[in-house]
């Protein structure tokens, strides 16, 4: 499994591409951070995350995309550079047909870290070590964005067994009404 982790932002958008399934050693495929200047305008932050993020789908052919989920913080300013960001993810794979899961920020810690409150340096050092590199991915978008690729992979199975125990209950529910 081929998964582009998306960690959003309007200023540093974190992107890495990571290979592999759950139970086995997992590759690093790529990692960056598409940026934008931020004077600009942001209709033209806009298109240039689009235009990043197009160039990694081109060039890495994921399989999935994962994208963090964004969650409400007490910066408004900051939450809707966010969701504008992790829009034009969502609307990049699914405009080519890629199927988009979101993770929470806690979720993607605690399937990295073992913890749910996880600091940006023990997600850094986690990917670090699951993906056997010689230094944790810098900027930390970066090192998020891995992360979201890493918790993917390890979660993905289990949540379509759990997508298909439903949709048989509901389909043998259907049968009986």
């Amino acid at each position: 499994m081929r998964v582009l982790g998306v960690d959003p932002g309007l200023t540093r958008c974190g992107v890495g591409v990571v290979e592999g399934v759950a139970g086995r050693p997992l590759t690093m495929v790529g990692v960056g951070v598409v940026r934008t200047p931020a004077d600009a305008e942001l209709g033209h932050r806009l298109v240039a995350i689009e235009q990043g993020i197009e160039q990694w789908l081109d060039e890495h052919r994921p399989e999935f995309v994962a994208v963090e989920r964004v969650f409400s913080q007490h910066n408004v300013r900051t939450v809707m550079g966010t969701a504008q960001a992790s829009a034009v993810a969502m609307l990049c794979a699914s405009r080519r047909g890629i199927p988009v899961a979101l993770h929470t920020p806690s979720e993607v810690k605690a399937a990295v870290t073992g913890s749910g409150r996880a600091d940006k340096a023990q997600v850094g050092a986690m990917v670090t070590r699951l993906l056997r590199l010689d230094a944790p991915p810098r900027p930390a978008d970066a090192a998020d964005a891995l992360a979201l690729a890493i918790c993917h992979i390890w979660r993905a199975p289990a949540q379509n067994r759990l997508e298909q125990a439903v949709a048989a209950h509901r389909t043998l529910k259907g049968r009986t009404a």
